[in-house]
């Protein structure tokens, strides 16, 4: 037989947990609304990236940026804001064409090559 106080301490569990869920469900919504605002955020971004690169390079240019992404799409960001800084800072003139791409894409490749060197040792 359960006793009165039995069910009170059952409501005030039962208080707690929904308290606890209501907590949990707004920092769930919080985190859901901040990851879309950023999401929001980068495409934007992404959408002004392409429209200044459509401006300041030609079509081929753009190809073949297009199909690197598609391959190593950290090397073709890189490339994108590297083409973007040149032009912006008067070093490079537009339009950009694919043989200036192919040269800038050579250059950021052979920086990013790492060398090793091994040593053995023999007994």
């Amino acid at each position: 037989m359960r006793c009165l106080s039995d069910s009170y301490s059952d409501y005030n569990d039962d208080d707690e947990l929904e308290e606890i869920k209501q907590r949990r469900l707004l920092e769930l919504r919080k985190r859901l609304e901040e990851e879309q605002r950023r999401k929001k955020i980068e495409e934007e971004q992404e959408a002004q990236k392409l429209a200044i690169l459509r401006a300041i390079m030609e079509p081929e240019a753009l190809d073949r940026l297009n199909n690197l992404k598609l391959v190593k799409p950290d090397l073709a960001n890189i490339a994108e804001e590297t083409i973007i800084r040149l032009v912006q800072m008067g070093r490079l003139s537009t339009p950009v064409t694919d043989d200036i791409v192919k040269n800038i894409l050579i250059e950021l490749d052979n920086r990013s090559r790492k060398e090793y060197e091994f040593k053995f040792k023999w007994k």
